[in-house]
């Protein structure tokens, strides 16, 4: 399996509210965010790793030039600011298209590591025809949640911006932001870019709407650092398997 990191954001509230890390170097437990999921995607068996981040995070860029030399797995790094995650996004899968089935996060999603384990394996597992697995949580603390409507074998079926009637009857489920997918789905990228399509939850829905087999899975609680208020949140829920 190979992975990416989106990494380019400007990490702009965090630098409001005091933070002095860039966004991806946020220690949790004093390990940076992007080397915890670097480390962690080489325990689940990476075979590369692909990593976009902006063009004026010179740490950053720093930092991960650092572990490419240091990990047993091939590190990609692509440095570019782009104007949203969906365009990072694309960026990194022009190296991960063509190598199979392949997991993508952004940065700050923070997960248990068991959890994630467990996610992997069952990607793995699923049958040729289905064509993605995304991460899913039932934990809403999410400035702007993107809700997901799944069926009973958690096929999803629709991603809302607010919950409906379907969803209120389902299971609630929210995004997590950690999108498993395949060469069908950057086909769908480069046709929803063309089209001026922005948003990853745009393009999650064009996915739907391709007609493409996306499963849901149950990640557990999965945490997204936001706020300066959301490191200690984060530490906390860490602290409780790990």
């Amino acid at each position: 399996m190979n992975f990416g990191i989106i990494a380019a954001g400007e990490g702009s509230r965090l630098v409001e509210e005091g933070v002095a890390y860039p966004k991806p170097l946020v220690p949790l437990h004093g390990e940076p965010m992007i080397g915890r999921l670097i480390r962690i995607f080489e325990e689940n068996g990476a075979g590369m790793i692909s990593i976009i981040v902006n063009e004026h995070m010179t740490e950053v860029r720093e930092y991960v030039e650092k572990a490419a030399v240091q990990s047993p797995v091939e590190i990609k790094l692509v440095v570019k600011s782009t104007p949203s995650s969906m365009h990072s996004f694309y960026e990194i899968s022009k190296s991960l298209r063509g190598h199979g089935r392949f997991i993508v996060t952004t940065v700050d999603t923070i997960f248990h590591e068991s959890d994630f384990s467990k996610y992997v394996e069952s990607y793995d597992l699923v049958t040729e025809n289905v064509d993605g697995m995304m991460a899913l949580t039932g934990y809403i603390d999410d400035e702007k949640p993107l809700y997901v409507d799944t069926d009973e074998e958690m096929n999803i079926t629709a991603f809302l911006d607010a919950p409906d009637e379907s969803w209120e009857r389902s299971r609630k489920f929210v995004s997590g932001g950690i999108y498993g997918l395949n060469d069908s789905s950057v086909k769908v990228l480069e046709e929803s870019l063309a089209a001026g399509v922005s948003r990853m939850r745009n393009f999650q829905r064009a996915l739907i709407s391709a007609g493409l087999e996306v499963k849901g899975f149950d990640m557990g609680k999965i945490i997204d650092v936001d706020h300066a208020g959301d490191i200690r949140k984060a530490e906390d829920f860490l602290n409780v398997f790990e």
